[in-house]
């Protein structure tokens, strides 16, 4: 009957595997894929977008490296967002994420497709992910500001380069460059703990890959449409409105609505 259903169903949802990195803080990587500048612009945007929806959940946003674009956008921007359950509530926005709008700086009114990447990396410790000393470059220069300026002039900047792997991360926000130091070895864990769960991932199943937490990076995950004024979620096959609520951090039924998404995936596996 109905009632056993909901019993067994609450059941397997208590089987189902919970994600150890949850309570982590994260590591969001946002690039400008294909659009040249419009896709720099929409970077930024989505930028602000997680920053605005990071107040709203009380999560603190350090900029760890960015390069700037002529427009205001990010070529590129890497940033640490902390606090409680940060990676859970991040977790699902790694893939591409591709907008369709007019360019301010289109004349004839035509609408433009470009896209930008966006990675989610957990924060692990020194526990997690042992680097050998042995095995890093460590390069210290001056830090550059939007346009390549130096706003720095003492040397504080840190590029590290894990030699094994070819991994190289950089960290030139900070005034310190031990503080930048810190920041560049705790994203390089991150990047090594990624690189790691992925290979485990693809040794146990092709299955596990499909999975929302293991979206692969070249994966189209989200379509922006403005002139419809509707967010396409691809995963979960949802339509969202309000554009403008959505890009002032207004993500909550969005999350909302992929987080039951994973839910009904992994529920699925587990009664398989």
């Amino acid at each position: 009957n109905a009632k056993l259903k909901i019993i067994e169903t609450n059941l397997f949802k208590m089987l189902i595997p919970k994600d150890v990195n949850d309570g982590k803080n994260s590591i969001l990587e946002i690039r400008a894929g294909t659009g040249g500048e419009e896709a720099s612009l929409f970077a930024g945007d989505l930028f602000r977008m997680y920053s605005r929806y990071a107040q709203r959940h009380s999560l603190k946003i350090e900029i760890i490296d960015s390069s700037g674009s002529e427009q205001g956008g990010f070529k590129e921007v890497t940033f640490e967002a902390s606090g409680p359950q940060a990676y859970r509530l991040l977790k699902h926005e790694g893939g591409v994420h591709r907008v369709q709008r007019i360019p301010n700086t289109e004349t004839q009114g035509r609408i433009h497709t470009s896209t930008s990447t966006v990675a989610v990396l957990p924060v692990v410790d020194e526990v997690e992910v042992k680097v050998d000393p042995n095995e890093i470059r460590i390069d210290i220069f001056h830090a550059g500001g939007h346009g390549g300026q130096n706003v720095n002039k003492v040397a504080t900047a840190v590029r590290i380069v894990h030699e094994p792997s070819g991994l190289t991360v950089v960290c030139q926000d900070e005034r310190s460059q031990h503080k930048n130091k810190q920041r560049a070895m705790s994203m390089l864990r991150s990047r090594l703990f990624e690189a790691e769960q992925q290979r485990h991932d693809a040794a146990i199943s092709e299955n596990r890959r499909s999975q929302v937490g293991g979206a692969e990076r070249s994966e189209k995950i989200r379509t922006y449409n403005y002139p419809q004024d509707r967010v396409t979620d691809h995963r979960s096959n949802a339509n969202f409105h309000d554009i403008p609520r959505l890009m002032a951090g207004g993500l909550e039924d969005m999350f909302d609505r992929l987080s039951a998404w994973e839910e009904e995936r992994l529920l699925t596996k587990t009664t398989a």
